[in-house]
């Protein structure tokens, strides 16, 4: 039987004597177990917050936009066709299973001003259900209803940002502001979502879609709108709303089997999807880039081994000669190898963390999450790197002749 209790005091000695050698060693795998941690956390704090966007952009969703048209052969863009109206919305709310809500929306960015202040931004003309749909909150004030997108009044809702460049730390509740040259009163203001990427979601101004049509944006054919919103009561089932809405609209719109379509249809989920799915990829790629420094290390672990093996020819000799097995010399390399590695991972977990965290602290609005299945996973990689490193030195040293190691000079 291997005396493990002893193998062990004789690994840990051996580390001791050469403390600044052990050090080195272990070098190499605190920069790789640190490197997978940081990466890892970047990693997965760039995909929490592309989830965090996408569900503060609204989730389930179905964007209906007006298809392009083309002048002297250029394609002008989606939205340069008017093709959908207020009625097709209603047609899509009132028809099609399992649809939550359904909102039309024209947008045009606008001059906003309040006494000596004044402001650009986007004015989005819409109905109540749209910040539903979108997850906005209100806070301060009301929102708009549908008896006033029935009366088009003239009130406005202001996103954080309007509402802090036009009135500072001012209440705007009541208040009347010009957007173009058109007066609005504000009913209210609304929570602050933050920034979608280079998107601020609280730089906008929300007015009831009947208004903007008839007294701000104008329109060339009435009832027009840029596009339809629509959210589905279940991810499962968005594939099927968006079938069926498709349909509707072609039915509405007159359009053949083998005519073009004069809308296009965006599934977000779908989109969605796909964001997760490049992130996650991003993130792997990370974490498989910082593994290679853990290999480095673990070549390094396996270069000073063989060294210490050379050193130590005549001590294994000694210990073999006074009854010391194969079995024995092979594990107590491969302790030194594994306490080596593990005691780097240790400190790299712990330098992994700090760095990290500085990552967050001094990058611009980089966000970072060290999970523990990071710690535990560059723990127990750094752990077999050690043994997988460290087996061919013990090896070697529990394949020397007692008598030739006795001799060697």
């Amino acid at each position: 039987m291997i005396d493990f209790k002893s193998t062990m005091k004789m690994a840990i000695n051996s580390l001791k004597v050469n403390k600044l050698r052990s050090a080195l060693t272990s070098l190499g795998i605190i920069i790789g177990v640190s490197a997978v941690i940081i990466m890892l956390a970047i990693g997965t704090g760039a995909s929490q917050k592309v989830q965090q966007n996408m569900e503060s952009m609204g989730s389930n969703l179905l964007t209906i936009r007006s298809s392009s048209i083309k002048t002297g052969g250029v394609n002008m863009g989606a939205g340069t066709r008017p093709s959908l109206t207020l009625k097709d919305a209603d047609a899509i709310q009132k028809t099609i299973a399992n649809v939550d809500a359904v909102a039309p929306v024209s947008n045009e960015s606008k001059q906003l001003m309040y006494g000596n202040q004044n402001w650009q931004t986007t004015v989005y003309g819409t109905t109540p259900q749209y910040l539903y749909i979108k997850n906005y909150e209100i806070e301060s004030g009301r929102g708009f209803n549908f008896e006033d997108v029935k009366n088009s009044a003239k009130v406005a809702i202001l996103g954080s940002t309007v509402a802090t460049e036009l009135f500072g730390d001012v209440s705007p509740i009541n208040k009347i502001i010009r957007v173009g040259n058109v007066p609005f009163k504000v009913l209210g203001t609304l929570k602050t979502k933050g920034s979608s990427g280079p998107m601020d979601n609280d730089d906008l101004i929300f007015i009831p879609i009947t208004t903007a049509q008839k007294k701000l944006f104008g329109v060339v054919f009435p009832g027009t709108v840029k596009m339809i919103v629509v959210k589905g009561t279940d991810p499962d089932t968005l594939s099927d709303v968006e079938k069926d809405t498709e349909e509707l609209l072609k039915i509405r719109h007159s359009i053949g089997k083998n005519q073009t379509n004069d809308f296009e249809i965006r599934n977000s989920a779908e989109f969605q999807e796909r964001m997760k799915s490049t992130v996650q990829t991003f993130a792997i790629l990370l974490a498989s880039i910082a593994s290679v420094s853990l290999l480095v290390g673990g070549i390094g672990i396996m270069n000073i081994m063989l060294v210490s093996v050379t050193e130590r020819t005549k001590e294994i000799g000694i210990r073999m000669a006074i009854g010391a097995r194969a079995s024995d010399i092979r594990w107590q390399f491969l302790i030194e190898s594994f306490l080596l590695s593990i005691i780097g991972g240790l400190i790299g977990v712990l330098t992994g963390i700090l760095g990290a965290k500085s990552v967050e602290l001094f990058s611009d609005g980089m966000s970072v999450s060290i999970s523990l299945f990071s710690i535990i996973l560059s723990l127990g990689f750094s752990g077999l790197v050690g043994i997988g490193f460290g087996y061919y030195p013990a090896y070697k040293a529990s394949l020397l002749n007692p008598i030739d190691a006795l001799r060697y000079e």
